[in-house]
């Protein structure tokens, strides 16, 4: 019951945050290609990169630790599902370079993003 509640907690605090970065995307840099979602794409997988990297090298993250950061925050916070949706929209309205940079973006960053997080974890702690 106790994952419940943090999931729930967490996945409210992701949500609105997804929400805040989209909206700060579009101020800055335009809504003519979906920035926010990229943008929280590759910070949900730096994110998630480094908390289970942490997770495998070292007892710093506890399960509830994992359920309220991993499953509850960063499950809301990513949207790879909005990913899907928007690269749908390009394709329909006949903007397949958008589409096709927006999946290589997506992708080549996300990879990148999680590589990176793997990295940060074994700098800060050695032994993960």
């Amino acid at each position: 019951m106790q994952s419940f509640f943090l999931i729930g907690i967490a996945g409210a605090a992701g949500a609105v945050s997804r929400y805040g970065v989209g909206i700060l995307a579009e101020r800055s840099l335009g809504s003519h290609f979906a920035f926010g979602t990229l943008l929280v794409n590759v910070l949900g997988c730096l994110a998630l990169g480094f908390l289970l990297e942490l997770d495998r090298g070292t007892a710093l993250v506890t399960h509830p630790l994992r359920m309220l950061l991993a499953v509850g925050f960063l499950g809301a916070f990513t949207t790879f599902s909005t990913f899907g949706y928007e690269t749908l929209r390009y394709l329909q309205a006949g903007a397949s370079h958008l589409a096709l940079l927006n999946i290589a973006a997506n992708l080549i960053l996300g990879l990148g993003a999680v590589w990176l997080g793997f990295m940060t974890a074994r700098q800060v702690w050695p032994a993960a």
